[in-house]
């Protein structure tokens, strides 16, 4: 009997490990006194224990470097816009929109495990890409934040710039969905960050990854049945705007 008991425990335990990680989509935003890409939504994604908080980064025209999602955003376009007039914008709960520094310093100065994962936001070339990406990355070391960030990015030349900046144990991953695991391993790169759609059109690419070594995000999930379908999949990570509700249905309450 204790032998049956110590290996079911052990069952147990296995499937534990294997449940994806939870990333809260621009923060945890659908909660009162948040906002995408806002402090605030660091701040409470943090506060709700989840494996990491993603954002979004854009360089303006003068080489700024600031947090949002849209490039262009309530009139002002990201990436013709100052980085003055940038910051000036006011976010939905009254915040301005964060410069990367302001950011940044916030992660820095919050304890614990919670990890930034850090999309950098496609380019009109790739100059400006890897001018982009060098500042971010001296931006991450500045703060200390390089083992606490992951990087992902639509752009494949973004993803490879990152990879010869970054020390080798720093993760990126690739957003795109068109290229096959074998493909993103040739590349240097840790795994696919790709729309659930892609991952249900492609399922034997999960288990080709891990195959490989990588890892397996999916985008952006927010309805119960694909959480348990993307669960039952055994992807890593899966990136929700709703995390709590992905919590709940981990912990088997939904």
């Amino acid at each position: 009997m204790k032998i049956a008991a110590f290996i079911a425990a052990a069952l147990i335990g296995l499937t534990a490990v294997a449940q994806p990680k939870i990333v809260a989509h621009r923060g945890h935003w659908r909660t009162a006194g948040s906002a995408q890409n806002s402090i605030a939504s660091w701040q409470k994604a943090d506060s709700v224990g989840v494996y990491g908080s993603e954002m979004d980064v854009w360089m303006n025209a003068d080489g700024g470097l600031v947090v949002n999602h849209d490039q262009t955003f309530k009139g002002v376009n990201m990436v013709n816009a100052t980085f003055n007039e940038a910051t000036a914008v006011i976010l939905d709960n009254g915040e301005n929109l964060p410069s990367l520094d302001k950011y940044l310093a916030t992660v820095a100065a919050t304890p614990g495990d919670t990890r930034l994962v850090l999309e950098m936001k496609s380019l009109p070339s790739l100059v400006r890409e890897d001018e982009a990406v060098a500042k971010i990355v001296d931006a991450l070391r500045y703060y200390h934040l390089i083992d606490r960030t992951d990087i992902i990015a639509f752009s494949i030349n973004a993803c490879i710039a990152f990879k010869k900046a970054l020390p080798p144990h720093v993760p990126v991953y690739y957003l795109d969905g068109d290229l096959t695991p074998k493909k993103l391993k040739a590349l240097g790169l840790d795994g696919a960050d790709y729309h659930y759609n892609v991952i249900y059109k492609h399922p034997e690419w999960v288990q080709q990854a891990h195959d490989l070594g990588l890892m397996v995000n999916v985008w952006t999930v927010d309805k119960i049945e694909d959480m348990k379908k993307l669960i039952d999949m055994n992807v890593d990570f899966i990136t929700t705007n709703e995390p709590e509700l992905l919590q709940q249905v981990l912990a088997g309450k939904k």
